[in-house]
């Protein structure tokens, strides 16, 4: 296989990606259709923040990576392309996938191996992918390899899970998936396991959806105990004493665009069959609404009537990073607009664009103007400064404040 990589789709995934290959000594050209971030990429800067991308930056860029909106000729591609799901029918919308697929087909050398890293629903590559290749008259297994190698990293954590995490190969033949497995061996340290692409394509979503069953099991938890006057964290921590027993930490919903987009995929292509796993979207989609519930109780047992003396901390889907894909903030401010419900302040020092109304810029500016505050992203950066929030009246949606009498869910 030839050294010579191109990566499709500049994004969360791609990007990283990109620069690992380009960083262990490949030669990676990065293709995005976006203009200003190729831009961006070019004039030496990263196009968003992730802990230690800069660092893995500056090495890609020693090794001459390139960054084209231009489709390269070449025998490998890696696909990172969005694949996100239809809101009413709950199914994968395939449509920029399936226009990167024909883009590389344009493109590339007879023989070239197509590696799907966007997470897809399991059968996508039957449904389609094999068929716009055949209605090319491509021959897949000669004129084209096809394989799914579904990404397992979190933002925040990227570089260091691209290079530790296992991973997974699905392949229509056991040799070009033991030839990409060489491939990310340049780089990745944990253990490459090589199989269908079926069940490759499966695996990647059970994992998530394992992952926001358990969080709605949280979730769940957290609202009963809030019925009763029960301090959900106590007995979450005595439960987790049991050496079978491992419940994770309810919060205010679940965002990013794995954990709470993969599950519908399942529910969309098997809705008699994913019962437990709708019950456990909903209740993980209801968390956003039942944060609100906990500001208007507190509005009321302090006489507060004006919105715009509520404060929501932070904006992305989770800690450290500068991603709102999904995020339960943004989902609260649609509940609140529903309600019209208008003013409520919001920062995050994360964001450095205004993307909200009445978003702050300046911590103690927000603080200034607002008199409960809403701990929506557990951020290093509150963490650091909690003496600036001892006065406010605090709903701690993240268990990370240690006033006694601030508020949780």
């Amino acid at each position: 296989m030839k050294s010579f990589i191109n990566v499709i789709g500049l994004g969360y995934i791609g990007l990283p990606t990109a620069l690992m290959f380009a960083k262990s000594g490949l030669k990676v050209v990065g293709t995005d259709y976006d203009p200003d971030i190729v831009s961006t990429l070019n004039k030496g800067q990263l196009s968003f923040e992730e802990k230690n991308l800069l660092e893995t930056f500056e090495e890609a860029l020693k090794n001459n990576i390139q960054f084209t909106t231009e489709y390269q000729k070449t025998n490998t591609y890696i696909i990172a392309v969005p694949t996100p799901y239809m809101k009413n029918s709950k199914k994968l919308d395939p449509s920029y996938l399936i226009s990167g697929i024909h883009s590389v087909l344009d493109n590339c050398e007879k023989g070239a191996i197509l590696i799907i890293e966007s997470t897809i629903s399991p059968g996508t590559t039957d449904k389609y992918i094999r068929p716009e290749i055949k209605k090319r008259g491509l021959v897949i297994g000669e004129d084209v390899h096809l394989v799914h190698a579904p990404e397992r990293i979190i933002p925040g954590n990227m570089i260091y899970e691209l290079e530790y995490n296992s991973r997974t190969i699905g392949a229509d033949n056991e040799d070009i998936g033991n030839k990409v497995k060489a491939l990310y061996e340049n780089f990745c340290k944990g253990e490459i396991v090589v199989t269908d692409i079926r069940s490759a394509e499966m695996s990647k979503v059970v994992e998530n959806t394992y992952r926001d069953i358990n969080i709605a099991f949280a979730n769940e938890l957290a609202k009963i105990c809030r019925t009763d006057n029960m301090d959900v964290y106590e007995i979450i921590k005595i439960a987790n004493m049991h050496p079978r027993v491992n419940i994770l930490q309810p919060g205010p919903g679940v965002g990013g665009h794995c954990i709470s987009v993969d599950p519908w995929f399942l529910v969309g292509d098997y809705p008699d069959l994913t019962n437990m796993i709708l019950t456990a979207r909903k209740t993980n989609d209801s968390m956003p609404q039942h944060v609100l519930g906990r500001i208007r109780d507190i509005m009321r047992e302090h006489n507060i009537s004006d919105i715009s003396k509520i404060g929501l901390y932070g904006l992305a889907y989770k800690e450290n990073v500068d991603d709102t894909r999904e995020s339960p903030t943004l989902q609260l401010l649609e509940r609140m607009d529903e309600h019209l419900a208008f003013g409520v302040k919001v920062f995050d020092p994360y964001i450095k664009e205004r993307i909200v109304d009445h978003q702050f810029m300046n911590f103690e500016d927000f603080l200034n103007e607002i008199e409960i505050l809403v701990i929506m992203v557990g951020h290093d950066h509150i963490k650091n400064n909690m003496e600036l929030i001892k006065d406010k009246l605090i709903l701690d949606t993240k268990n990370i404040c240690a006033f006694e009498d601030s508020y949780k869910l």
